[in-house]
């Protein structure tokens, strides 16, 4: 399927007892990864984590800058990326992980050095780095391929230090 609508997903009832996990595949292409990014903030939305709430920005922008990654680096031609966002520690942090085919093309470990001004990419991982309480890439289980991870965390009262304002 070359369409750009999520091909196959798994979005879970929000309540006290249900579990906390959103996973969906998109094409990699700009438009998947638009789509990928408004699912996020809307699953978070629906966890309690408003669209405008510190969380719900933080973790929308980890989103937009990881599937753009996926879309213009990790792009195989007909293989979508994958996606998933959980609740861990009772819901006091929020992992997000997006997956593409490509396994050689890997972001570096920790944050890349800053761009030249007159650069007008590669700022994507230093935001990431910068707004995640910790991030890393790991290898996908059973997939050829590589996942790129982000962890934030959900205070109490909803507003991360370090946030944007």
């Amino acid at each position: 399927m070359h369409s750009s609508s999520p091909q196959r997903h798994r979005l879970l009832p929000t309540g006290p007892t249900a579990p906390a996990e959103f996973a969906l595949s998109f094409t990699s292409t700009p438009r998947g990864a638009r789509l990928a990014r408004l699912f996020v903030a809307h699953c978070l939305d629906t966890w309690g984590h408003p669209y405008t709430g510190d969380v719900n920005e933080t973790l929308t922008l980890i989103t937009a800058e990881l599937c753009a990654n996926a879309v213009r680096h990790g792009r195989v031609p007909g293989r979508d990326f994958h996606v998933r966002l959980a609740a861990e520690a009772g819901g006091e942090r929020l992992r997000l992980e997006v997956s593409d085919t490509r396994a050689e093309d890997r972001p570096p470990t920790t944050a890349p050095a800053a761009p030249d001004t007159e650069s007008e990419s590669g700022r994507g991982l230093l935001l990431v780095a910068a707004l995640a309480d910790d991030w890393g890439v790991t290898d996908r289980p059973h997939s050829p391929g590589k996942t790129v991870w982000a962890v934030v965390g959900t205070p109490p009262n909803g507003h991360r230090p370090g946030a944007l304002p």
